[in-house]
This record gives C-alpha cells, sequence and structure tokens, in this order.
C-alpha cells in the first residue's frame, strides 16, 4: 500500500486589494469549465465537490461520483477524510485554549511535555503552529510506515507517533525557518492535552465543534466511515481505482490529518475560523502574521503560513485557509478574514505538485477559480 503525507519576512492581515475579482456569473461559470477540464484529464479523480459561499448565497459545484460501484454524486453533506485541513481544526482549539489562559503561545515542550525529548525543550506553541520547530516528521520514518503497513487499522496514542522520531536531531534551531512537519501537530494536540487536563476530542468537541455547529466532524480512531461518505482511492493506472476509503486508521495521523468531516461543515468551520471565532483579539493578531510557507498540496496563489492557517494571495484577492492531502482524498478550504466568503475543494484522490506537477496543474487551476468566484463581485 503507498502512503504518503505531507527567509522570513512577517506580514499582518491587511484588507486586499480585489480589483481583478470577476462578476459572480462570470467566476462561477469559469470555475464549472475548470472542474470540467480537471474531470476530463488524465489524471482525474472520481469526484469533486466545491462549495462557494458569498454571503448568504451558496453554490455548489458537484462532478463525477462518490462512489464507483454505485455511481452516486458527491454531496456537501457526505463524509470524507479532511487531511491537512485537521490542521486547521487543531489551530483552533490551540487558541481556544490560549484565550482560557490555560496554555501560551510561548509555552514550550519543555515546560508541558517534559517525558518529550531534552533537544526538544525550547520548541514553543508558536514554533509547532507555524512549523517552524525544527521537529522530524514522523510520517517520513522508514519505522513509521513499517508499522503502519504491519497494523493498518489498529494505531498507538498519539504520543507513540513521536517516538518514531524521538532519536533525531532538530532539523534546524526552533524559529529559525519554515519547514512543514506532521510531528508540529502531534506536539500541539499533546500541548493541549497537558494543558486542559482532558483529551484532545473533548476540547475539540467544547471549543470548536460545538461553538461552531459542526454536527458531522469528528476526530476518529479508527478506520471506519459515518454514513453517507465519499470514497477515497488510489489510481495508478493501468490498475484499476482502489477503494482506501476504510483502509487504515486515522489514529495513524491524529491531529495532523485525521479528521472526518463534510463539504458543508468544513466551509462553515472555515469561515469561522478565518474571522477569529475560537480566538481573542491578540492571539488572532500573531496568528495572522506570515512567514514564506507553503501548504501541502500548495494552495491557489502566494502562501504565506501563519500560525494554524495560510494566506493565499491570488489575482483575484486574498484569503486564509489550508490544504490538505492523504492517501486518496486532496482538500482545499479558504475564508475572507471576516468570514463572508468562502470556498472548499473536495477530491476523492490524491493530487499533488510533488508528486506530479503536470497533473495537479487542473487541481490547482480549480483551488483559484473557486477563490475567485468566492470574492467575485467585490
Amino acid at each position: 500500500m503507498a502512503f504518503a503525507l505531507a527567509g522570513i519576512v512577517f506580514a499582518t492581515v491587511a484588507p486586499a486589494a480585489q480589483a481583478d475579482a470577476p462578476e459572480p456569473s462570470t467566476a462561477d461559470a469559469a470555475l464549472d469549465q475548470a472542474i470540467q477540464q480537471l474531470m476530463q484529464s488524465p489524471s482525474a479523480p472520481p469526484g469533486l465537490v466545491s462549495v462557494v459561499q458569498r454571503g448568504d448565497e451558496i453554490k455548489v459545484h458537484a462532478a463525477g461520483v462518490a462512489d464507483l460501484s454505485t455511481g452516486v454524486p458527491p454531496t456537501v453533506d457526505d463524509h470524507m477524510q479532511i487531511a491537512s485541513v485537521s490542521k486547521a481544526f487543531n489551530g483552533a482549539a490551540a487558541v481556544a485554549v490560549v484565550k482560557d489562559r490555560k496554555l501560551k503561545l510561548g509555552d514550550t515542550i519543555g515546560e508541558r511535555l517534559p517525558n518529550l525529548p531534552q533537544a526538544w525543550k525550547d520548541v514553543t506553541l508558536t514554533h509547532a503552529l507555524q512549523h517552524k520547530s525544527g521537529l522530524p516528521d514522523f510520517t517520513t520514518s522508514p519505522a513509521y510506515m513499517s508499522a503502519l503497513r504491519a497494523s493498518p487499522l489498529t494505531a498507538p496514542p498519539a504520543v507513540e507517533l513521536l517516538a518514531y522520531v524521538q532519536d533525531r536531531p532538530l532539523e534546524f534551531r526552533p524559529g529559525s525557518t519554515y519547514r512543514y512537519s506532521n510531528s508540529d501537530n502531534i506536539v500541539v494536540q499533546l500541548m493541549i492535552e497537558a494543558a486542559t487536563g482532558r483529551s484532545y476530542t473533548d476540547v475539540l468537541q467544547e471549543k470548536v465543534f460545538g461553538p461552531l455547529g459542526l454536527t458531522n466532524t469528528s476526530l476518529p480512531n479508527d478506520n471506519l466511515m459515518p454514513s453517507p461518505y465519499i470514497h477515497g482511492y488510489i489510481l495508478e493506472p493501468p490498475n484499476p481505482p482502489e477503494d482506501v476509503s476504510q483502509g487504515f486508521s486515522l489514529g495513524w495521523l491524529a491531529a495532523s490529518g485525521g479528521m472526518v468531516s463534510t463539504p458543508a461543515d468544513v466551509n462553515l468551520f472555515v469561515r469561522a475560523y478565518a474571522r477569529g471565532a475560537t480566538a481573542n483579539t491578540g492571539t488572532v493578531d500573531r496568528q495572522f502574521r506570515f512567514v514564506k510557507g507553503n501548504s501541502e498540496p500548495k494552495g491557489p496563489g502566494v502562501n504565506g503560513a501563519g500560525l494554524g492557517v495560510f494566506r493565499y494571495r491570488t489575482r483575484c484577492g486574498t484569503v486564509y485557509g489550508h490544504t490538505g492531502v492523504t492517501i486518496a482524498y486532496t482538500q482545499f478550504a479558504a475564508s475572507t478574514s471576516n468570514g463572508a466568503r468562502s470556498a472548499t475543494v473536495s477530491i476523492n484522490s490524491r493530487m499533488t505538485p510533488s508528486d506530479n506537477p503536470e497533473a495537479f496543474a487542473p487541481l490547482g487551476k480549480v483551488f483559484e477559480l473557486a477563490t475567485c468566484a468566492a470574492l467575485a463581485g467585490t
């Protein structure tokens, strides 16, 4: 089974010029055309669903199928693995605990998680949220991959995911540079648990899912998908598509990429998160200082990394959110900073520019045009 996850300039949030944002009807037509082109490409996913919201107006663009065996189309209420978009939920939970003054952005691994390697002691919550920790990525460990293959349906506790890299040194001095690492969000999860004395899933429910009205979002520790769900596929022609929707326990990813949600819930979440619904003003200000860094996969336009959030500066304007990719799903979700306009794109296969730039290009265009559709008429 194939499996893969994936100079500092600060800038604060400012209203973005959107002179190139098209009219809504033109933008919607352009997005539909881009989706059609993607679905006709050699690397086309089985299905796609995109939610575009402009104020109270919600427009759904869908194509293909959620299940190749039945031919049923994907809908906004179908469950799916949201991959690294989970990291934005991780950020939302972290800033909520900071808001409660149970955790500080400057708290270190040494203070909060003293049982982790001493070499990691100076890594702060801020470093972990912004991928500036230097922590080696547990998903790149051969031992992790071997363990996953040996026991795909039974995952270890989240803290044990870090054990796969505990003997490796930091890759750089904390805070000195940006490098995307799945280990960062496991550290954030563990800091949240240490600060609150509660399970991460309980904190998610109390601080994120409940307040934001997310009724179809969860962090499971098994391989089972809620019904109905969008099936995820490995596409490796000439082999037939392989349905791996329930092929491994999502506990193998935990807070770094193990969440399940629906397009409707992800859209609702990203609008709230971008406007700082779970944070206080001071924390939002700190979250929205960006360094150069791409999300995985790369989002539309020029990417910048904040604390649990990415900035995407496009020709149509600027939005904030996250992307994600896992073995059989690829995701994009972003919103304006006031939460008024948003766009999500979900497909049920893996597609990244690092795997195949040419194959990813049509999906990257869909990400951009979904953003333009959300900003249309501004």
